[in-house]
C-alpha cells in the first residue's frame, strides 16, 4: 500500500498549547493584583528558574556547548546592577542594564572560548567564573567575601518592590522564552543544531560555526546575567561566594536533565520539577543537594532523554513546534504512534548560512 509523507511543523496540539501558553502568560501579569505576598514571591524564583533552564538548554541541549561555568554570567548579572545602581542609575532599568553588559562582556570571552572543544570548553568556562568571582572580589563597593546590598531597593515599599520584581521578571522570562523560540525556528537555529550534531560536517555545508556558536553563546549569557539580577532584586544583598558558586550550574544541569536535553518543553518542565523539590525538600540541608545530584545521576544513566524526551518518543507530541518533521501515513492513516521523525530544517531546506 502506498506511503505518503506529510512535513509538518504546526499541528492542532502545537497551535492549541501556544494559545494556552499565550493565556497563561497573560493571567499571570495579573499575579500581584490577585495573589499574597509569598506566592508572588514564590511565582518569581520559578521565573528566574526557567529562565536559567532554557538558557543552559538553549547552550548545551540544542547548541553542544556543554558549560560548568555559567555561574560566571550569573554572578556578573547581579554585580553589574550593583555597581550600575551605586553610579545612579535606578535600580530596575539596573537590572536589564546589567544583564546587557553581561551579554556585552561574554562577546570577548567568547572569542576564546569558542576554540575550546568538549571537556576543554567545560572547564575553561570553570576557570572563568572562578576568575571573574576573584575579580569582582577586588572591588572595594563588594568589600571582597562581606559583600554588598541592593541599597536603592529601600525606597520601594515592601508590596510595591515585589511587585516590580514579578513583572521584571515574568517580563524577562516571556522575552527570553520568546527569543530561543524564534531563534531555534530560524536558520540559525537549524545551523546550531547542525554544529551540535557535526561540526566539521556543518562547516563543510557552509556554516559559519564560529558566529553561530557565538550568537547562542552571547545569549546564553545575558540570560544568565539577567537570572541572577533578579535574584539579587529578591535577596537584596550580594555576597560574592553565593552568587559565583557553582550549584547555580549544578541546577541548570538538573533542570535540564530531568526535563529533557535539547526539548524546548524539557527545560520547563524541568524548572517546575525543580521549583516543587525544592519547595518540599530544601530545608533538608545537605541531603537535599545529595539527593538533586543522585536524582540527575539516575536520569543521565537511565533517562538521558529527560521526562520530557521520553513522553514525546512515546506519544509525538509536540506542544512547541521548533523543528518540522516528516509524518508518514499508510492510505491517509497515520501509523502508530504517527510515525513521526523530527527535522531541524529551515523552512528553505538548507542549515547553511548565507
Amino acid at each position: 500500500m502506498r506511503t505518503a509523507i506529510t512535513v509538518e511543523r504546526w499541528t492542532p496540539l502545537s497551535i492549541a498549547s501556544v494559545a494556552l501558553a499565550v493565556a497563561v502568560l497573560i493571567g499571570l501579569a495579573f499575579g500581584p493584583l490577585v495573589l499574597g505576598a509569598n506566592a508572588v514571591d514564590e511565582l518569581t524564583t520559578l521565573f528566574i528558574y526557567v529562565i536559567l533552564a532554557v538558557m543552559w538548554n538553549a547552550l548545551a541541549g540544542y547548541g553542544g556547548l556543554v558549560s560548568v561555568g555559567q555561574q560566571a554570567f550569573f554572578g556578573l548579572g547581579a554585580y553589574a546592577a550593583v555597581r550600575l545602581a551605586d553610579f545612579g542609575v535606578g535600580v530596575y532599568p539596573a537590572l536589564v542594564l546589567g544583564a546587557l553588559l553581561v551579554g556585552l562582556v561574554s562577546l570577548p570571552i567568547s572569542a576564546f572560548m569558542l576554540r575550546l572543544k568538549a571537556g576543554e570548553f567545560a572547564i575553561g568556562m570553570w576557570v572563568v567564573a572562578e576568575l571573574a568571582h576573584l575579580l569582582v572580589n577586588l572591588d572595594s563597593l563588594v568589600q571582597g567575601e562581606t559583600g554588598t546590598s541592593l541599597i536603592a531597593l529601600n525606597a520601594y515599599a515592601a508590596e510595591t518592590r515585589h511587585a516590580l520584581t514579578y513583572w521584571v521578571a515574568l517580563g524577562a522570562m516571556t522575552a527570553l522564552l520568546g527569543t530561543v523560540f524564534a531563534l531555534l525556528r530560524s536558520r540559525v537555529g537549524a545551523a546550531i543544531q547542525a554544529i551540535r550534531d557535526n561540526e566539521e560536517a556543518a562547516d563543510a555545508v557552509g556554516v559559519r560555526v564560529l558566529r553561530t556558536k557565538r550568537i547562542v553563546f552571547v545569549l546564553a549569557a545575558f540570560g544568565a546575567g539577567m537570572a541572577g539580577a533578579l535574584w539579587l532584586a529578591t535577596a537584596i544583598s550580594f555576597q560574592p561566594k553565593t552568587y559565583f558558586s557553582v550549584q547555580w550550574t549544578a541546577y541548570m544541569i538538573f533542570m535540564v536533565l530531568v526535563g529533557g536535553l535539547g526539548t524546548f518543553e524539557g527545560a520547563i518542565l524541568g524548572a517546575v520539577i525543580f521549583f516543587a523539590i525544592e519547595a518540599w525538600f530544601g530545608s533538608a540541608g545537605v541531603w537535599y543537594l545529595v539527593g538533586l545530584g543522585a536524582t540527575a545521576l539516575v536520569f543521565a544513566l537511565f533517562l538521558p532523554r529527560g521526562l520530557w524526551g521520553v513522553l514525546e518518543s512515546r506519544t509525538g507530541w509536540r506542544l512547541l513546534p521548533v523543528g518540522y518533521r516528516l509524518r508518514f501515513s499508510d492510505g491517509g492513516s497515520p501509523l502508530p504512534h504517527g510515525r513521526t521523525a523530527s527535522v531541524p530544517v529551515h523552512a528553505g531546506g538548507s542549515t547553511s548560512q548565507g
